[in-house]
């Protein structure tokens, strides 16, 4: 009996990481669609985006970090854990880009959702990744902040920021290539404001 439940719980886990949610279901069915021919990747109009997203945490490696540090810049936030495996697809492309743009002020911030600081440590080490990530395992502060303004319902997302800290576009599940984010990113920096 316990080998059962603990094949359900680690079955639950990676269905969370990989299955469709519900508004991933909305937006392949056409329901909500916009931006690109799969509905995954989503650009909002400057005048339909919500309120600066305000958010304070704590980094793997314990420097407190928050939406103040990135005031007045285009920023791109990550949801992710380490035993995701669309997470661990798509690390290298967001480095990529983070590697492309921060010499321009654009900045990057993982929000790791399910592990300690030890952890994701050790998958920012394996997988070459140099932006920091907010430890939110504990409390879930860092995603409700960002759930209040744009569904977070799916893991990776990936949310690009506008200068005035609004969310500018939202890419739901698995980053397919690294030119979709410098787009959006593009796009961003491009605006006026």
């Amino acid at each position: 009996m316990t080998a059962l439940v603990a094949t359900a719980a680690i079955s639950t886990g990676l269905i969370g990481c990989t299955a469709a949610e519900p508004l991933s279901e909305r937006y392949q069915q056409g329901s909500e669609r916009s931006g690109t021919s799969d509905g995954r990747i989503v650009e909002i109009p400057i005048d339909e985006r919500g309120a600066a997203v305000s958010f304070s945490g704590t980094t793997e490696y314990g420097d407190p970090v928050s939406s103040d540090d990135y005031a007045g810049q285009v920023y791109v936030v990550n949801f992710w854990y380490a035993a995701c495996g669309p997470c661990i697809i798509e690390a290298p492309m967001l480095e990529e880009v983070w590697q492309s743009y921060q010499d321009e002020g654009v900045a990057f911030l993982g929000v790791n959702i399910y592990d300690q600081p030890a952890t994701a440590v050790a998958f920012a080490e394996e997988n070459g990744i140099t932006y920091p990530s907010v430890i939110d395992v504990n409390d879930g502060r860092i995603k409700q902040a960002f759930a209040g303004v744009t569904p977070i319902q799916a893991t990776p997302t990936t949310l690009v920021l506008d200068r005035e800290g609004r969310v500018a576009a939202r890419i739901i599940g698995q980053l397919e290539s690294a030119s979709i984010l410098d787009t959006l990113v593009a796009d961003a920096l491009a605006e006026t404001r």
